[in-house]
């Protein structure tokens, strides 16, 4: 659910990639009344570009101010990252087994949510709002709570003007996700997992497989179109969704 412990901010900019979770993240945040100055997408060389063109399409349906901040000029210091390393394949399966730690970005949200934090206090928000959820927790170590709770405490030391971190959704699974996102109106249809890069979701990365799942779990039909080539839910669930 929800995390009801963290109040609410009046005012907000969001880290905002275009998935499935900050988008329900926005559009809980619209729901709750709160200011959204804008929205902050990153282009740092990611092989999944298409999800910068989902999150201009989204904030241009939801009237937000969408800005991308283009990175792509340290790309090469991620090392081998299967996200930004061309020669590196983006791993299929599970989105909590061990493979996926080739997906890990270095420090990715700490330099996506300083820029977002410098956007914020530019327009005088009261928060930084990031959608982390309990699934990333397993291979992300910078959407876990701990790292959170102290990158709270130094955004707030670093200005003037107060400004905290807000990710209410950090102890949510995937599927109360997607159940947020029909209570909310938000527009799952628009937004983007996959991170193998194609134009199509694969249907079959660790993204694309917790996307789906997430659907299954939560009864929601899933609206995602995915390549022909992928194994159908059936299969998936027979393989304890393993492709």
């Amino acid at each position: 659910m929800l995390d009801k412990s963290l109040e609410a901010p009046a005012s907000a900019v969001a880290v905002f990639s275009g998935g499935m979770d900050s988008t329900v993240l926005l559009y809980s945040l619209l729901k709750q009344g709160v200011d959204i100055r804008g929205a902050l997408s990153i282009d740092y060389g990611q092989k999944h570009r298409k999800e910068l063109i989902c999150a201009r399409e989204i904030c241009e349906k939801a009237g937000i101010e969408h800005k991308v901040v283009d990175l792509r000029s340290i790309t090469d210091i991620f090392g081998n990252s299967s996200l930004t390393n061309t020669t590196v394949d983006v791993p299929e399966g599970h989105y909590e087994e061990v493979t996926m730690k080739s997906t890990v970005v270095p420090n990715r949200n700490m330099i996506l949510i300083s820029i977002a934090t410098a956007w914020g206090i530019a327009k005088k928000v009261e928060a930084v709002a990031y959608g982390a959820h309990s699934g990333d927790h397993a291979v992300y170590p910078d959407c876990r709570e701990p790292f959170a709770e102290s990158l709270d405490k130094t955004i707030q030391q670093c200005d003037w003007h107060p400004i905290r971190l807000y990710r209410p959704l950090v102890n949510m699974s995937k599927a109360e996700i997607a159940t947020l996102g029909m209570e909310t109106g938000a527009p799952l249809d628009l937004t983007w997992s996959c991170y193998k890069g194609g134009d199509t979701h694969c249907g079959c990365c660790g993204t694309c497989v917790e996307r789906r799942e997430a659907f299954y779990l939560a009864g929601i039909a899933d609206p995602t179109v995915y390549e022909d080539s992928a194994p159908n839910v059936e299969t998936l669930i027979g393989q304890n969704w393993k492709p």
